[in-house]
């Protein structure tokens, strides 16, 4: 129940307070306290509470507006259109890359991350920001299957499984893109990052095909899903994996043995941010082991994070759903973008395969 206000003048404030916090995203100040606004853009369920919380706490001279997207491209279109002012995202590599040649994100002054010593080397000078200019690790994972193991009784080792007709409606695809394209022609033997026009006519065949064994095309939901039972198997990221088998023992994930996407989710500056100061505090923030720790125990995903590492539990670590072994990927890829052109391939072939 609200309390009146007595006061006009205080009711005012009020309303200004409620319309900084609950806007759309700011450029500035104006929640009545000269508080600077961080306009940070995540993916849905990516990030713990109690370290925003914190992030406050310590820096009380910054509040947090908080939105959320499904996938990379929602994200990549509404920066790209340039209406919200963010400061910080979350994109995937094969993304960054496209938002670096696109200039839609901005260098880090990596002096304001001190914490980025503790992002261990191998998550450095990868493909999509060789030399670290842009972006720093925030988790990695993987892309496989997670099934219930009474109602898949036979191995899940091959992408192939997904269009074996006894599981007709009993399959949830991954609504992405590049996973649902990817996952296909790894099946088939293709790159995940292929040009060839073939080989991505071929794929779209195959999935048109598979689509009447399908019960739903979903991300977040696909873990909930399968906690339930309402699917005997489905298309996820290794974290949800492990998120749903903590809260259901039938469910187990797999890597098929064609291979998969090795990914890496990263935090990026837009160039829309009119707080770079305070977006490379709030980075560097999230980069404490501490609060890595946070985040890593309640999304699952894996940590680059060398310091975060030794404060996990043992059983975790040891965990191939979320640390994955070295031949578990050895027929892995990173996701590359694939230029505008083979993007626009790619686009249609999904819009074409979803219509029809």
């Amino acid at each position: 129940m609200k309390k009146r206000i007595a006061s006009f003048a205080v009711l005012l404030l009020a309303v200004a307070v409620i319309l900084t916090a609950c806007g759309s995203p700011g450029t500035g100040k104006g929640d009545g306290s000269e508080k600077v606004v961080l306009n940070v853009f995540n993916w849905g369920d990516y990030m713990c509470d109690t370290v925003l919380e914190a992030f406050e706490k310590e820096y009380p001279h910054i509040k947090v507006n908080y939105e959320t997207y499904t996938t990379n491209e929602d994200m990549y279109v509404k920066i790209k259109t340039g209406g919200s002012a963010y400061d910080v995202a979350f994109p995937s590599d094969y993304m960054i890359k496209r938002m670096i040649d696109e200039g839609l994100v901005k260098e880090i002054n990596m002096d304001n991350i001190p914490n980025y010593k503790y992002i261990d080397d191998q998550f450095k000078n990868l493909s999509y920001d060789p030399d670290n200019k842009y972006s720093v690790p925030y988790l990695w994972g993987t892309v496989g299957i997670l099934y219930n193991k009474t109602m898949v009784t036979e191995p899940v080792d091959s992408w192939s499984i997904l269009w074996d007709e006894k599981y007709k409606k009993q399959i949830i695809m991954s609504d992405s893109e590049r996973d649902s394209i990817g996952v296909t022609l790894k099946m088939l033997g293709y790159s995940m990052n292929t040009k060839n026009i073939d080989e991505l006519e071929e794929a779209k065949q195959k999935m048109i095909e598979q689509k009447p064994l399908v019960l739903a095309y979903l991300v977040d939901e696909a873990k909930d899903m399968m906690v339930a039972e309402s699917a005997a198997m489905a298309v996820v990221w290794s974290g949800d994996a492990l998120i749903a088998m903590g809260e259901n023992e039938n469910l187990a994930y797999a890597i098929p043995k064609e291979g998969t996407n090795y990914w890496f989710d990263c935090m990026v500056i837009p160039s829309t941010s009119k707080h770079q100061k305070e977006a490379e505090i709030f980075i560097n923030f999230l980069c404490d082991p501490e609060m890595s720790l946070r985040n890593v125990d309640y999304i699952g995903y894996a940590t680059p994070n060398t310091e975060t590492m030794k404060m996990l539990d043992p059983e975790v670590i040891t965990n191939s759903t979320a640390y994955p072994d070295l031949n578990q990927l050895e027929n892995c890829e990173i996701f590359e973008y694939p230029g505008d052109e083979v993007n626009k391939i790619y686009n249609r072939i999904w819009t074409e395969v979803k219509a029809n």
